[in-house]
């Protein structure tokens, strides 16, 4: 064989190699229940769940604590999925900017112990869009 063609089946071999654990990475969208389940069944890989920070009639946040001056690391919250399920979720950085106006929430992470413990935020705040569009078609009229 020619070095030309051992070269490039070496580089077919990793490229394979990376994709697989690429795609062995990739995590799904569950709810809590499918989280719970998952995680009496002994299943550790890492989820997506989509929700909304529980309000209440007044719109404040419910269950949030956070205390920089205590641990600067340590943050929980009450998530509700799109199944209407509460949820405990803690995550060991500090609260993400702007946390407290997010319209709807994405998580990673896993269950452990009877709390969702979350890797990743992902914040979706529509409002501070639509505020700029506002201010735009107000200055074209």
């Amino acid at each position: 064989m020619k070095k030309t063609h051992i070269i490039g089946i070496i580089i077919i071999a990793l490229s394979i190699g990376i994709i697989m654990s690429s795609v062995g990475d990739a995590s799904t969208y569950v709810s809590f229940d499918e989280a719970i389940e998952r995680a009496e069944d002994g299943n550790t890989t890492k989820v997506h769940v989509v929700g909304r920070l529980k309000k209440d009639a007044k719109g404040h946040i419910v269950g949030m604590n956070y205390d920089p001056l205590v641990d600067p690391n340590y943050f929980t919250f009450t998530l509700v999925d799109t199944n209407r399920v509460e949820q405990q979720v803690v995550y060991f950085n500090p609260k993400p900017q702007d946390f407290d106006r997010s319209e709807q929430v994405v998580i990673t992470g896993n269950m452990q112990n009877n709390v969702f413990v979350a890797d990743k935020i992902l914040l979706k705040c529509p409002s501070k869009y639509v505020e700029k569009e506002i201010q735009q078609n107000t200055a074209s009229l």
